[in-house]
């Protein structure tokens, strides 16, 4: 869990990013503020996919995006050009709902000074580090296989988003089935595609916090997002072997108060996720 957070610019919880590693390849699923030197304090750590020898984020060569909300894609930017500037020598692949592509196009447009300044200098530069494969992903179902996983593409239901703008993930690997929600509201049939998950990364908010917020905010969060009661329905419902509670929507109430809400409607195996955490 490189980060945990929100739109809530919370010092505690770096933006929104999940790195699923096999084999010591690291697949990156969304990239929210501080997703690169989040990938340096895993190495530092010593997590498996982030090379100990060197500091830089060369190895990120595939990542996934599952919606354009500024919380999750802000980090853009610093995955397409920092391993760049660092030595990456291929194009990133990238896959994502609609309008991905043009995301990454603006950037591209928006950084050309810098990339032309390093293309034509001295300084060493590698002419398709900083490049983009992006895959618009247009329906449901697998979206890319190598020998390490196999990743599905399915809907959310996150507010206004229209259909296959707004998306989860579900990543088959060699010996667990890891399903990310994304952004998303309760509905039936979005959780069918939990079904037979290993682990279970779903977003959730605090009924207790959102009963302070205003009616127009409890509207919208309710419409795109899942309540810890909610939420505690799907687990019963799929019983993963681990469900981690992510993107966690504290709206003000501490994480112990949101815990004992979760709890008093779970008895399942769950964790609260927080940033560099490991399962």
């Amino acid at each position: 869990m490189l980060g945990t957070g929100t739109p809530f610019n919370d010092a505690k919880h770096s933006g929104q990013s999940i790195a699923i590693v096999v084999n010591d390849q690291v697949y990156l699923v969304d990239f929210g503020p501080g997703a690169v030197r989040q990938m340096d304090a895993a190495r530092q750590l010593g997590f498996a996919g982030f090379p100990g020898n060197t500091m830089r984020p060369t190895f990120l060569k595939t990542a996934f995006l599952t919606h354009l909300d500024s919380d999750h894609t802000t980090g853009l930017p610093d995955i397409i050009l920092t391993p760049w500037v660092l030595g990456r020598k291929e194009p990133l692949q990238l896959f994502g709902p609609p309008n991905t592509k043009f995301m990454v196009n603006n950037v591209l447009a928006a950084y050309s000074t810098d990339i032309e300044h390093r293309m034509k200098g001295k300084q060493p530069a590698t002419p398709e580090g900083y490049k983009v494969n992006t895959t618009t992903i247009k329906q449901e179902g697998v979206v890319y296989q190598d020998d390490n996983v196999k990743v599905e593409a399915f809907n959310a239901r996150h507010g206004d988003w229209p259909d296959g703008y707004a998306l989860g993930f579900r990543f088959t690997t060699p010996d667990r089935v890891i399903v990310i929600s994304g952004d998303t509201a309760y509905d039936e049939n979005v959780i069918k595609h939990y079904e037979g998950a290993d682990i279970l990364i779903h977003e959730v908010y605090s009924m207790e916090g959102l009963a302070k917020r205003t009616p127009d905010w409890q509207k919208y969060h309710q419409a795109a997002h899942t309540s810890t009661e909610e939420l505690a329905k799907i687990g019963d419902r799929i019983k993963p072997k681990l469900l981690v509670l992510n993107h966690v929507l504290y709206f003000g109430a501490g994480e112990e108060s949101i815990d004992q809400e979760f709890r008093s409607f779970y008895n399942g195996k769950y964790v609260m996720a927080q940033d560099l955490d490991v399962y």
